[in-house]
């Protein structure tokens, strides 16, 4: 990952997930609410998802793990699309968000979906790099 877009990226998805897990301990009521109904214990399921997001963000920083926090970040995006679909069909439920932001949403995570997944084929897949031989 050498490219600007590709550190731009990177950068994105770490700043993202990073804010995005100190929001699951700093504002755990208003991320309740976003909990579907049918899942239960809600605040464990907001501490937990919030656990995941800054170990994603920080396994991101360090070489050897940022592809499999990259992957991680993946599987734990899709497992939380149930709350994103939740909101947009609620939206009486959530008054202080516009309902274009509620629709904007779901497309919103197929992008970030698209930049995790661009992280994650694009970081090597050890710290180790092959010993180049002379010829």
């Amino acid at each position: 990952m050498e490219t600007r877009p590709a550190t731009a990226a990177l950068v994105f998805v770490f700043l993202w997930f990073l804010l995005g897990g100190i929001a699951h301990f700093a504002f755990t009521e208003a991320e309740m609410r976003i909990v579907p109904p049918w899942l239960p214990e809600p605040r464990l399921v907001v501490w937990v998802s919030g656990v995941f997001e800054l170990l994603g963000a920080l396994g991101l920083l360090w070489k050897p793990t940022r592809r499999w926090a990259a992957w991680g970040l993946l599987a734990l995006t899709l497992a939380v699309t149930p709350a994103n679909v939740y909101m947009l069909q609620h939206p009486e439920l959530f008054p202080a968000v516009p309902h274009w932001a509620l629709v904007l949403r779901l497309p919103l995570q197929v992008v970030l979906l698209a930049l995790i997944a661009w992280v994650a084929v694009l970081s090597p897949a050890s710290s180790r790099t092959p010993a180049r031989r002379g010829r």
